[in-house]
């Protein structure tokens, strides 16, 4: 699977002639997915428009959603309409679209699911399945819930590079100058993480924004697309660059040359991330709200949750499902060692543009 460059192509899940056994009624969650269509006034819906963003879609047809899309549709007759962009650009996108409400169901990173839910971009709904989705995983109010969980990491050209860095110092070494580049804070979900990440492990805002202003030396410049540093990895045009385990796991059956590594704040350090997953809401005042719903249940079913995996290079986000294909087995040893802290989000959430603005004053972007 190839992680889908972050364009705003819409993109139409069309129904195979696979039949599943799954019924509207094995749908249903703790608040009713059967009833008023949003905008469709109880009239059933036929379709729904997903606002995602990237690294679940595949331009070969083969990803994660692409088969979640497909089997959704067969099952229930509902169209999936899909339109991806970065985590911070979608959910500006409800902004701007907020009186003439045009998407059904966001899907995007953390802090943005966050800031959706702050403003009141969200409805609220509890789909079948988040009672086993853990806390940190999903909002206290019900309006937004992990559909699959992933991690932060960085990559590197495994072709170039024999072992890859094992410190943010290493980083800053001649070799890496404009063979280095993280997509942008603010815009990029995987990019906010790098910030996130500094401010962890060098112990506060200032001591980080202090090392990624050294960084800037090598840094090639600002990409609002995690998607496609993957490719310049893999090709050797960078040799370094951001991104996340399920995204750059999944890229590596058609990008061969890059690997995945978490870089310590010390050579006696351990390497550490964070949980960054892509978390679920039913858009507030949703055209077809209550096929946003379905989908959002069928997101949680033991059945695609086993797919996450399998099928997407993920982790599960329900803590029931313990799966047991290679991908799953692969994953479990990428993660082997590495410490996994646990962000306040709701303190990022409130404080996202002091950071962003503070990135932006030490690295003069």
């Amino acid at each position: 699977m190839r992680a889908h460059p972050r364009t705003l192509t819409p993109l139409t899940a069309v129904a195979g002639a696979l039949a599943l056994g799954l019924t509207l009624a094995a749908c249903g969650g703790s608040s009713s997915a059967s009833g008023k269509g949003g905008k469709d006034g109880g009239k059933a819906s036929t379709e729904i428009t997903v606002y995602s963003a990237d690294g679940l879609h595949s331009d070969a047809g083969d990803g994660f959603y692409d088969k979640v899309f497909k089997d959704f549709t067969a099952a229930t007759g509902i169209k999936v309409n899909y339109v991806e962009g970065g985590s911070g650009e979608m959910v500006q996108r409800l902004v701007r679209e907020k009186s003439n409400t045009k998407a059904d169901l966001i899907v995007t990173l953390p802090p943005f699911i966050q800031q959706a839910d702050t403003k009141g971009l969200l409805d609220t709904y509890t789909p079948k399945g988040a009672d086993q989705v853990a806390a940190a995983d999903k909002g206290a109010d019900n309006r937004w819930v992990s559909i699959v969980n992933n991690y932060l990491c960085f990559i590197y050209n495994t072709k170039e590079l024999p072992q890859p860095p094992k410190t943010w110092d290493d980083l800053l070494d001649a070799k890496f100058k404009n063979k280095l580049q993280y997509s942008t804070p603010g815009v990029a979900g995987d990019g906010t993480a790098v910030v996130i990440k500094a401010v962890h492990d060098f112990g506060g805002q200032q001591p980080a924004m202090d090392y990624l202003k050294k960084l800037q030396a090598n840094n090639v410049g600002p990409s609002a697309s995690t998607g496609q540093l993957a490719a310049k990895v893999d090709k050797g045009e960078l040799l370094v660059a951001n991104g996340d385990v399920q995204m750059n796991y999944a890229d590596m059956a058609s990008m061969p040359n890059q690997g995945i590594f978490f870089p310590a704040a010390t050579a006696t350090g351990k390497p550490t991330t964070f949980a960054l997953p892509y978390a679920a809401g039913v858009v507030k005042n949703a055209p077809h709200a209550d096929a946003a719903k379905k989908l959002l249940d069928y997101f949680l079913t033991p059945e695609v949750q086993q797919e996450v995996s399998s099928v997407g290079g993920g982790f599960a986000s329900r803590g029931d499902i313990h799966p047991t294909d290679k991908n799953a087995t692969e994953l479990q040893k990428i993660m082997s060692g590495v410490d996994v802290f646990t962000p306040d989000w709701n303190d990022i959430d409130s404080n996202l543009t002091t950071y962003v603005d503070a990135w932006q004053s030490a690295t003069g972007s």
